[in-house]
């Protein structure tokens, strides 16, 4: 590197401020980056400075700092990302020969605070598998440790190939959904964090499930790109400007754990407000109109949470509605950006884009303000995210509506959610507390994201609404700005249940969280029997006087349900019980023994009997075998129509997104 290159980058290390400080700070701010991008849309590459400041977090002293590099998954067919996911058989099929479709990032020099260039020791690893041509993970070695609760601050160069269609990331025509794509430190975890005995750096490689874990800091980012294009991007816009080369932006945002943009000539800004909190959508010229329905799904759930969690503290959030040639970017998120999908002829009543931005919304508190690491314990990001999205939905739009409205079929999203658990090929095919990548052979979409949020509304079920509302408030109150584990989430359930209900369900709740989360068991409860004998008083010598009795006279009946234990799931239930004349009885069993009897005697004959009316154990598998009445069960019949409905609205739903 020429010397005066070199001292101009150690000019910017010393004698510039990082960041000022733009009020209270919400995190610890440990990772930090400012940064400035120039795309070059003929080359599709780009070439980044950025000045990066780290804040040891620890009593550790550190000695090295990994970097994911993201776009390196998709330099060859090599990568782990690639050879997990089979992309380059199925979804790039016979373009593998395309120079345009590869990517790749190179750090060309990494100088820190005293001159010296960490390029030159720097290599790859790969601390998950053994595959050395992953070049996922870059590893910079320190000249100068940094010291427990000391700071250091790094200005380095790199450039990208910019990919093609690739999932998640890259370009496509003139459209640019730029995610993933700078090199990010990892996350030093120091003892206690997680679980953790030991500190140490938690970087994994990049992987065909599960995305990013990042520590919270500030971001400044200027973007330079064609004149004509326009951009959407994290944080707030605080500067721009425009010249026959390039148009300048520069955005800001502080407390996140990421970056994301997007960029095209095409893009029409569409914005909104809520309260404080400017909102805008970018989309395609010839579905402006679907606007409006994202900036209703994001108000009713800034309304949500800021009632039930806590408050958005960011000033902005935007929706990136791609265009078709870009669906491989839709249904992300990133702090306060996000994507979506829609149609523009999308039926109103097909609520695809009000479904996708609540979900991705919903992220904002679970991954984004709640920093849980989603390669390790997906269902803490991807399940409580669907819980919530089953919630907000059914609240704001019906809960026998709030996916599909259309044509008379009508169904919720909760009740989508649990469908497609159960309509998967094997419920029972892994345990809900994998990594994201040790799904070997299917399951993660369906029991990290549908049976987590079916076992959390079981959960809600089982405690009460108010004591649920005050396990995700305290959870979210407590780790906000974190990163929590699975067995901080469950130290908390566990606290505000025995606080509220004492010994009710047990010492703990650790049993209910053995079988739905640690475990792979299913749940299935069954009406099997309702009988009603007929009773009558003595035949013979009965009485003190010896009187001869020849007579059958009816006394009433004794009258039983048989319940049974069909699953290995332990759940406590309410049984309905309904005689002839309308009297009801609510019966509770712990759930346990592998069958219940529940007997009557008197007047009159037992005519129905239901498990759990109130659908509070939404882990039941067959809802169907939880009801048997005496006359023609017109209900079960009922039931099973409404599950092929089902399955032609979900066929449906599937539909809407390649229109």
């Amino acid at each position: 590197m020429p010397y005066l290159k070199r001292l101009s980058f150690l000019f910017f290390i010393v004698l510039l401020p990082f960041f000022r400080v733009d009020g209270s700070a919400l995190s610890e701010r440990t990772a930090n980056y400012k940064m400035d991008i120039f795309l070059d849309h003929e080359a599709r590459t780009l070439t980044c400075k950025t000045i990066f400041s780290w804040k040891n977090p620890s009593q550790d002293t550190i000695t090295e700092i990994p970097f994911h590099i993201y776009y390196n998954a998709f330099k060859n067919t090599e990568s782990t990302f690639m050879q997990e996911s089979g992309v380059f058989e199925s979804f790039l099929g016979g373009s593998l020969v395309e120079e345009d479709r590869w990517g790749w990032t190179e750090i060309t020099s990494f100088i820190d605070s005293s001159g010296n260039d960490l390029s030159r020791n720097m290599r790859y690893i790969h601390p998950d598998d053994d595959n050395t041509k992953d070049q996922t993970v870059l590893e910079i070695p320190l000249i100068n440790p940094i010291l427990p609760d000391d700071s250091a601050r790094y200005v380095f160069e790199w450039n990208s190939k910019i990919p093609k269609t690739m999932p998640r990331t890259g370009y496509n025509q003139d459209y640019y959904f730029m995610v993933q794509w700078f090199p990010k430190a990892g996350v030093y975890e120091y003892e206690g964090v997680r679980g953790r005995t030991k500190g140490g750096w938690n970087c994994h490689q990049y992987h065909a499930s599960g995305e990013y874990y990042a520590d919270f800091g500030n971001y400044e980012v200027t973007l330079n790109v064609p004149p004509d294009f326009v951009i959407a991007a994290s944080g707030r816009k605080i500067d721009s400007s425009l010249n026959d080369e390039y148009k300048s932006e520069t955005f800001k945002v502080n407390d996140v754990i990421d970056f994301a943009w997007s960029t095209s000539p095409e893009f029409v800004e569409v914005k909104d407000k809520w309260k404080d909190v400017e909102l805008k959508v970018f989309t395609y010229p010839y579905k402006t109109h679907i606007a409006e329905r994202h900036f209703q799904a994001t108000k009713n759930s800034l309304e949500f949470f800021e009632e039930h969690i806590g408050a958005y503290p960011y000033p902005t959030f935007t929706v990136v509605d791609p265009p078709i040639h870009g669906l491989y970017s839709g249904a992300m998120e990133y702090p306060t950006m996000v994507s979506s999908l829609s149609s523009c002829c999308l039926p109103v009543g097909i609520r695809t884009p009000e479904t996708l931005t609540t979900h991705e919304f919903i992220h904002q508190y679970f991954m984004q303000m709640i920093a849980t690491h989603e390669q390790e314990e997906p269902w803490m990001d991807e399940g409580m995210t669907t819980y919530y999205e089953g919630k907000i939905l059914d609240q704001y739009d019906g809960a026998e509506k709030s996916t599909i409205d259309w044509l008379g079929i009508e169904i919720g999203n909760a009740a989508f959610n649990r469908w497609e658990f159960f309509a998967s090929d094997n419920i029972k095919i892994a345990e809900g507390n994998r990594k994201a990548r040790d799904y070997n052979h299917g399951g993660y979409g369906s029991i990290a994201y549908n049976k987590t949020a079916i076992w959390l509304t079981t959960l809600e079920g089982i405690i009460g609404d108010a004591s649920m509302k005050e396990v995700m408030r305290t959870y979210f109150d407590r780790w906000k700005f974190k990163h929590p584990s699975g067995q901080d989430f469950i130290d908390v359930v566990n606290e505000i249940v025995v606080k509220n209900h004492g010994s009710t369900f047990g010492s703990d709740m650790n049993w209910f969280f053995d079988q739905v989360l640690f475990g792979s068991d299913e749940c299935d409860y069954a009406i099997a029997s309702i009988e009603n004998t007929e009773t009558s008083g003595g035949i013979g010598y009965v009485g003190d006087d010896n009187h001869l009795n020849d007579k059958i006279a009816s006394t009433g009946y004794s009258s039983s349900v048989i319940v049974h234990r069909l699953g290995e799931i332990q759940m406590p239930l309410e049984i309905a019980i309904e005689f002839e004349n309308g009297d009801e009885v609510l019966e509770y069993w712990d759930g346990k023994s592998r069958t219940f009897e529940f007997t009557s005697n008197g007047a009159h004959k037992i005519v129905c009997a239901e498990i759990d009316p109130e659908r509070k154990i939404t882990i039941d598998k067959n809802y169907i075998n939880n009801s048997m009445h005496l006359e023609n069960n017109k209900q079960g019949i009922r039931k099973y129509r409404l599950q092929f409905m089902h399955m032609i609205q979900y066929l449906m739903e599937i539909s809407s997104f390649i229109f």
